[in-house]
């Protein structure tokens, strides 16, 4: 059974840093792109990043490139998404979601495993 666990999430400040972190189970982490979505309240879930197999290929929504960098640890089955000088406007339940044995994608269409998601809020 394949399983995405995301944690990191919590309330901070406009400026202020996070980390989240995703762990996989029950699939070839090591052969699979990972992405970062978030789903604001009343909005369609959007891509954040993505990074592909061996990490050398990332990519980023425009809003947050510069300020976002997506990493992972093959040994620890775990993607990260590091977040700094955060904004109001990145509050969002953030998802991790893995494509095996595929290129990172922009599309959530792409991904066919998603983690529970973890709420971010920023404060102004």
């Amino acid at each position: 059974q394949v399983q995405l666990i995301e944690s990191g999430g919590g309330l901070v400040q406009a400026g202020d840093s996070l980390k989240l972190s995703c762990t996989a189970s029950g699939l070839t982490f090591s052969r699979s792109a990972m992405g970062w979505f978030r789903q604001a309240p009343g909005k369609e879930r959007e891509f954040v990043a993505a990074i592909s197999w061996g990490g050398r290929s990332t990519s980023y929504a425009d809003s947050v490139k510069g300020r976002f960098t997506v990493s992972r640890d093959n040994a620890e089955n775990t993607v990260y998404l590091l977040m700094n000088s955060l904004k109001p406007e990145d509050t969002a339940v953030y998802y991790c979601a893995a494509k095996v044995y595929g290129l990172p994608h922009s599309s959530p269409n792409e991904y066919g495993y998603w983690g529970q998601g973890t709420l971010v809020t920023v404060g102004s």
